[in-house]
């Protein structure tokens, strides 16, 4: 809950003892998740750190690495009901949000019903989603923002929470639509999925082509997980990881944060104030998640590039010279820290 029963702000005891039974849950979830899910260990955490903010995430990596995999299993281990698209070119919205239809009653009478899409649901996975037209990004995308559908003049609100985890390909780039920069922005965080190391490919191995394969079960229920949220935005914050969260964001401006001259010369365009208020939300999760009753510097430095990169483009002639986003975020840091 937000408030305790006379609407103040719970009292710094009250989230002690809050924060510390939800770390329990979240570290028991985290268990779980592991049963099913081997080596991607920081996909995991950024994962559970973009649902405990209330936000959504975008999946980046080759095929075969359990994106797929990964939503499933969240959905199962934190009580969510999920649903997944295909994207595909051919994707209308309608397919997405849902459509009405005109059913004619036994007395002859006839009228619309609205039929929800697979977009009603707590946990969407939108498959390969820059395989599909803008007209049908848009149409996610507007959801995601607004957390309602509108259906023939009428709204439809979605389920609560709502979140949504896409994926990309970043090999495959024929016969798909790239996202624009304003539209990448509604993500919390781009994460990025690598290759498992070798203990854990061989952990796969063993685990996934045998007769059996062990199943990750429901540890959180619904309300555990909305009180979590809202527990997120209590969670206090020194003034120290403040100014680190905005000397860090204004300095992947073009223009804005002095002593960075030498690097803004190569960034046409930087985050905006969402990305500060998204570094913020994410760095309490980050917390949460791991044990502690407030974040530190070091939360900041590690979910700088997953909350940044996305947010901000190089100019040509950095491209030219070969720079990319995560060396100049590494710059940044460096010189924050």
């Amino acid at each position: 809950m937000n408030t305790n029963m006379t609407g103040m702000p719970p009292k710094p005891e009250d989230i002690v003892a809050r924060t510390e039974a939800a770390c329990e849950k979240i570290q028991k979830a985290k268990e779980e998740i592991a049963r099913s899910i081997f080596g991607q260990e920081s996909v995991v955490e950024r994962t559970l750190v973009t649902i405990l903010s209330g936000g959504h995430g975008l999946l980046v990596g080759v095929p075969g690495l359990a994106k797929t995999k990964l939503v499933e299993t969240l959905g199962t281990v934190l009580g969510l009901d999920s649903s997944r698209i295909q994207f595909t070119p051919d994707l209308m919205p309608s397919d997405i949000l849902g459509s009405e239809v005109m059913e004619e009653a036994p007395d002859g009478k006839r009228s619309f019903r609205f039929i929800p899409g697979p977009v009603f649901a707590q946990l969407l996975m939108a498959d390969e989603i820059n395989r599909a037209s803008p007209r049908t990004q848009s149409a996610l995308l507007q959801s995601m923002q607004e957390y309602h559908v509108t259906i023939a003049g009428h709204h439809h609100d979605l389920p609560a929470p709502f979140h949504v985890l896409a994926t990309q390909n970043p090999l495959e780039q024929e016969g798909t639509y790239p996202l624009p920069e304003a539209q990448l922005d509604r993500f919390l965080m781009q994460i990025d999925v690598h290759y498992p190391d070798m203990d854990a490919e061989r952990r796969i191995l063993l685990e996934t082509t045998g007769a059996s394969e062990a199943k990750s079960k429901q540890v959180l229920q619904l309300d555990e997980l909305r009180e979590m949220q809202q527990l997120v935005r209590h969670i206090p914050v020194g003034e120290t990881v403040m100014d680190a969260i905005l000397k860090l964001v204004r300095a992947a401006r073009p223009g804005e944060a002095d002593g960075f001259e030498d690097l803004a010369q190569y960034i046409a365009w930087g985050p905006g104030p969402r990305a500060s208020q998204a570094l913020m939300l994410t760095v309490r999760a980050r917390a949460l998640a791991d044990g502690r009753l407030s974040p530190s510097i070091d939360d900041v430095m590690a979910l700088a590039e997953p909350v940044l990169q996305h947010r901000m483009a190089l100019t040509f002639a950095a491209r030219a010279d070969g720079k990319t986003i995560p060396q100049l975020l590494k710059n940044i840091k460096e010189r924050i820290a």
